[in-house]
């Protein structure tokens, strides 16, 4: 499944292992894919690995990872209050950043979506 990929900042208490019983679990995709859709020909958005931060919402960094060629990720956090900040393009692709709140012994889902500019 997902990578981890990256390693917590200095002093990051937030940060746990792979078998963690609580985190951030989710997808990443990027659309649309292409400038028309319809019914017959829906063009769905695909997976995307991207680079993701994982911040304290205070803004600091508690890790970076990379989603996988499915666009899937996982991360292990303690209990708390985080942002899932996507590293957007210059203009495209770009990806709004997300607050999520982690609770004991519980996966947070996330939808991470990309906009590909094309109209």
């Amino acid at each position: 499944m997902a990578l981890l990929v990256g390693i917590a900042s200095c002093g990051s208490d937030d940060l746990l292992g792979p078998d963690a019983p609580q985190g951030v679990e989710g997808i990443v995709l990027i659309g649309p894919q292409c400038p028309v859709q319809s019914v017959d020909d829906p063009c769905p958005d695909l997976p995307y690995r991207a680079w993701i931060s994982v911040q304290r919402r205070d803004g600091s960094v508690v890790t970076r990872l990379r989603s996988d060629d499915d666009g899937r990720f996982r991360v292990g956090l303690r209990a708390g209050a985080y942002v899932i900040a996507p590293e957007s393009g210059d203009p495209f692709p770009s990806a709004s950043p997300q607050d999520v709140d982690v609770r004991e012994g519980a996966y947070t889902q996330v939808t991470v979506s990309f906009d590909t500019g094309i109209r």
